[in-house]
């Protein structure tokens, strides 16, 4: 690999300062990645320079890395925002986008899209960010530079549902490492809006079994309250936490049950205690480009239950138990048998830790610098 670099790397920041969601927290947790190489002074990184972009509106915000420059460019947030203001911040230089979104009208970028979602399960978003996201992805997979995604699987998923060359396309690999950085302290200690709080599940005394993920339909929650219904006696609660944008999802589809405790958006802090103290995590979901939840449970030594999709399988292999999205018995089996069974769950910990040892946002920005350097020059 080429290491003398030239020029700045402009990263889109339209993330910073936002409740982090899975794209985010990728986009995050790799410039975090990318601000440890420089500070190493690794060769893969010798000679550049990078920056964040992001609204004028955020210039108070502090600057959380140490190599990685943060500048304030332009009025308006969001989509104008990105489509007006961050091109010309750009100024000619290299534009990487980490969150599914770009300018339309700016060639020299690289931008990541992690799946191909709005178009494949499109019912699970409105029908406004579908219809941008149709003209977006195209659009981008013709002018950009280079196009980065997150496993082989979105790699054709990209290619078919948007024509995107495959060769143009390029896949780095997600971690979840962040969490074992993540403090436990600090879990709420009153119900909030009348939702049950963590606090409530780590102090009752009773197992659980934890989903995660925005509360939308390929997110498929359903699935375990229908399984749960087939197991008489219960000796565990389901417990879903994650919030929902109407502006991105449309409207909540099939509320979950009353026996289910809904927690809501919950903090990272909350969230780390919730997976340590899991009986086990499951990953219902129809459609994925990776599946960031459960490679998060594996790295804190939380058992898997997940969805048998071919993103999941490529992140987490055989570290967890696969059941199908649409078969409320099997998962059901699966339930009564990794609560119930101390060793099997010993076993699938250090599977876990073994398959998490391998993916890392080391790898994750190393890859990336690999992939856009050619345009660096």
């Amino acid at each position: 690999m080429n290491t003398r670099q030239s020029g700045t790397l402009v990263i889109n920041g339209r993330f910073m300062g936002r409740r982090a969601t899975g794209v985010d927290r990728f986009a995050f947790e790799t410039v975090r990645a990318l601000d440890a190489l420089l500070d190493a002074g690794e060769a893969a990184v010798a000679g550049l320079r990078a920056e964040i972009v992001v609204p004028a509106a955020l210039q108070a915000l502090p600057n959380p890395f140490r190599h990685v420059a943060l500048r304030a460019s332009g009025g308006g947030t969001g989509v104008r925002w990105e489509q007006l203001a961050l091109p010309r911040a750009a100024a000619g230089n290299l534009l990487l986008n980490l969150c599914n979104s770009a300018p339309l009208f700016y060639g020299k970028q690289v931008t990541v899209l992690h799946d191909a979602a709005p178009t494949r399960v499109p019912q699970s978003y409105s029908r406004e960010f579908v219809a941008w996201y149709r003209l977006m992805a195209p659009r981008i997979g013709r002018i950009a530079r280079r196009v980065i995604t997150v496993s082989e699987f979105s790699r054709r998923e990209l290619c078919d549902a948007y024509r995107i060359p495959f060769n143009k396309i390029g896949v780095v690999p997600e971690s979840g490492e962040h969490m074992r950085r993540v403090s436990e302290a600090g879990a709420a200690s009153v119900p909030v809006n009348g939702r049950s709080s963590a606090y409530e599940i780590l102090h009752s005394g009773r197992p659980f079994v934890l989903a995660v993920g925005s509360l939308n339909y390929h997110k498929n929650f359903r699935l375990v309250a229908d399984a749960a219904r087939l197991i008489r006696d219960a000796r565990f609660d389901i417990v879903v936490a994650g919030g929902g944008d109407a502006r991105v999802y449309g409207a909540v589809q099939g509320a979950l049950p009353d026996f289910v405790k809904y927690l809501g958006y919950v903090s990272d802090e909350d969230l780390v205690a919730l997976y340590r103290d899991a009986a086990c995590f499951v990953y219902p979901s129809r459609y994925e480009g990776f599946g960031l939840p459960p490679v998060e449970a594996l790295a804190l030594d939380c058992p898997v239950i997940a969805s048998r999709l071919p993103a999941v399988e490529e992140a987490c292999r055989d570290a967890v138990l696969y059941t199908s999205p649409d078969d409320p018995a099997e998962l059901a089996a699966l339930l009564e048998r990794v609560t119930a069974d101390s060793a099997l769950r010993e076993t699938l910990r250090a599977r876990g830790r073994e398959r998490t040892a391998a993916l890392t946002w080391r790898t994750t920005a190393v890859r990336l610098i690999e992939e856009i350097s050619p345009w660096l020059m």
